[in-house]
Parts: C-alpha cells; sequence; structure tokens
C-alpha cells in the first residue's frame, strides 16, 4: 500500500467504545468493594482487601489498554499459532502438582507465589488470536467443513481441558464462542449445522457424566428442595433481586452480601448490585453493557481487512456471551454456573485480560478512522 494524500492519519478511534469500557471496570471497582467489604473485613481483617485488588486489576488493565491500543493490530497475525499452543499449555499446568491451586473442589489457576492466574480467562482470548489468524489466511476454508476442522479441533481441545477443572460455565462460554466465531466467519450453513447438532446433543451426556451437574440441574428447576445445599446460592440471589425492586436499597446497603450470599462479590456481583440499585440500575448497567457490545460489532463490521474483522468481532462476542451467561445465572434462567460478569466481578486476570481485549478492538477503530483521513491503493 502507498499512501495518496498527505494528510495526517492518525486516528483517534471510537472514542466512546473505549470510554464506555473504561466506566463499566471503573463501575467494577466501586461494585466490588460495596460487595466484599464485610467478607474481607471477617476473612482477612481488612475491609479493603478486594478493593484493592481490583483497584491494582483496573489500573493494570489500564495499561494493557494503552499499550495495545497503539500498537499495529495487523502484526498479531504471527501470534495466531503461538496464543493456542501457549493457551493449552497454561490449561495442562493446572493440573501439576505444586503449579495448579484448588479452591472449592476445582483447580483453576496457576500459582506464582502470591500471584495467581487462571487460563481459562487467556484461552478464551487465544482462541479468538488463532480463529482470526487461521480464517484470514485463507477465508476459502470457511466454505467446507474440512477447512473448519482445525478450528473446530482447538476449541475442542480447549474446552475439554476447562472442563476437566472442571469449569462447565467457562466450557459453555468458549463453546458458544467457538460456534459464534465459525458463524460470523461466514461459515455455510450446512457446516454450521453438523457444529451445532452434535454440541446440542452433548450437552444432557456432560450434565449426566457428573454427579454434581445433575444436583444443579436438580435445584435450578427446584431450588426450595434443597434450600440449604444446591439451591441456597440461587436463592440467596432471587431474595437480592426481589429487595431490590425498583429503584434498590441504596449503594453499599446490600442485606444479602453479609455472608448470605456465597461469592457476593464474583459470579454473583450481578445480585448485589441489583440489590442497590434496583430495577433501575440493573437496566442502566446492561444498557452500558449493550453499548459497548454495538460499538464492538459495528468496530468489526467497518473494518477494511479480513482479519481485524473477526479479531475485532470474536473479543466483543467473548465479552457479549459471558455478560450474557452471567445474568441469565444470577435470574435463575439457567442452572447456577460459576462465571463472572465481565469488567465488574472481582477477578485480576479476568480484568486485565478483557481491558486488554477491548484495548485491542480500539486499535481496529483507530485503523478504521485512518482510511477517512489517509486515502490507500493496493
Amino acid at each position: 500500500m502507498r499512501r495518496t494524500n498527505k494528510q495526517d492519519g492518525r486516528g483517534r478511534g471510537d472514542l466512546l467504545f473505549l470510554g464506555a469500557v473504561i466506566l463499566l471496570a471503573g463501575f467494577g471497582v466501586v461494585a466490588v468493594y460495596s460487595a466484599s467489604c464485610y467478607n474481607a473485613e471477617v476473612q482477612y481483617g481488612d475491609s479493603l482487601y478486594f478493593f484493592k485488588k481490583q483497584l491494582v486489576g483496573f489500573i493494570l488493565g489500564l495499561a494493557a489498554m494503552a499499550g495495545i491500543a497503539f500498537l499495529d493490530y495487523r502484526k498479531l497475525k504471527k501470534l495466531g499459532l503461538p496464543a493456542l499452543l501457549v493457551s493449552l499449555v497454561l490449561l495442562a499446568l493446572v493440573f501439576i502438582p505444586g503449579v495448579g491451586r484448588t479452591n472449592y473442589g476445582a483447580t483453576r489457576w496457576i500459582g506464582l507465589g502470591p500471584v495467581t492466574i487462571q487460563p481459562s480467562e487467556l484461552a478464551k482470548y487465544g482462541f479468538v488470536l488463532f480463529t482470526a489468524w487461521y480464517f484470514a489466511k485463507d477465508p476459502a476454508r470457511m466454505r467446507s467443513f474440512l477447512g473448519v476442522l482445525p478450528v473446530l479441533g482447538a476449541g475442542a481441545a480447549i474446552c475439554i481441558l476447562i472442563m476437566l477443572e472442571p469449569n462447565m460455565s467457562v466450557t459453555m462460554c468458549v463453546g458458544a464462542l467457538m460456534i459464534g466465531m465459525i458463524f460470523l466467519g461466514g461459515v455455510s450453513k450446512k457446516a454450521l449445522a453438523a457444529v451445532c447438532v452434535p454440541a446440542l446433543l452433548l450437552v444432557p451426556v456432560l450434565i449426566v457424566m457428573e454427579p454434581y451437574r445433575l444436583q444443579r440441574l436438580s435445584a435450578f428447576v427446584d431450588p426450595w428442595a434443597s434450600p440449604k445445599e444446591e439451591g441456597y446460592q440461587l436463592i440467596q440471589s432471587l431474595y437480592a433481586l426481589a429487595n431490590g425492586r425498583l429503584f434498590g436499597t441504596g449503594l453499599f446497603r446490600s442485606r444479602q452480601k453479609y455472608r448470605f450470599l456465597p461469592f457476593s462479590e464474583s459470579d454473583f456481583i450481578l445480585s448485589v448490585i441489583a440489590e442497590e440499585t434496583g430495577f433501575i440500575g440493573v437496566l442502566l448497567l446492561f444498557v452500558l453493557i449493550g453499548f459497548i457490545v454495538w460499538r464492538g460489532f459495528r468496530i468489526a463490521n467497518r473494518c477494511d481487512n479480513f482479519y481485524g474483522y473477526m479479531l475485532a468481532a470474536g473479543i466483543t462476542l467473548a465479552f457479549a456471551v459471558q455478560a450474557s451467561l452471567n445474568a441469565l445465572v444470577v435470574s435463575g434462567c439457567i442452572p447456577p454456573t460459576g462465571l463472572p460478569l465481565p469488567l465488574v466481578s472481582a477477578g485480576n486476570t479476568s480484568l486485565i485480560v478483557t481491558m486488554a481485549g477491548m484495548g485491542l478492538v480500539y486499535n481496529v477503530s483507530r485503523h478504521n478512522e485512518r482510511k477517512k483521513f489517509i486515502g490507500y491503493t493496493k
């Protein structure tokens, strides 16, 4: 390509998208403090324990966004295959004694001294990088089922390793992301059906394989049948939602966070937000989330190259799927699973990686805007 216009082409990018992401992540810091202050005081003797961790994650996330936003995202093509391999290696490391950390019966973290990393959060974006690279290298591959097989194999490998942790919720997230990306890539209807039908048939098999999944399904159908066991968390979440009513009890005035609702600062932080801000607050929150999703897909749609399109669309899709699943779990629409609300729930790995991914989407928007100022000929 050569430049055909003397006008400066440094685009500012989609600042509305960038501002919305920072606003949501900043709100998450406040929400984590509100949801965790009592638990943190009881467990660690410091009501600011989770708040300080989330604030550090937010600052590091801003730094990651800033660093990635001004790179040439097209140079990331060469990282497609390495990103997948690193993701698989990190997922496998959690099963090595002394390296993997186990909490609540699940081994999902890698311990590096006082720091823990959750590889499944990295793997989602590693899969996006790989899929964008693979399809952009030869878009004609999507016309046949055989051409899509490497992407399906990569997604299946990630899902199997995550399932073994076990972490069914993130497995569902990656599975939905895999199907969504091949759909966004323009795969044929026959190939898409060949993927979706077996995937849907596999879900009940996976539920039956593990007794705890059957118990969770039973609790979802009738949480009052086991109000002190499997149904407890959902019941407490529904109490929080009901207590919030239209305008909520007021910020920092949740009752369920006083050790009634488990994981109030992470997987079920939306319940505390709903209790404190009410239906109006949750509506505004999801208007903001929806705005981010809309702008993200808009950025992808305006991209002038297939790699950038797949990259921005895949990252946006991963965010949208996870936010939707979290809301469905908290409201009792699907069986309870451990999945954080992206950019809001406590968890530095998720926060930093998600903000970095959003920085990459913003990077694509800057490239899109440059087209308005610089004329290019191929």
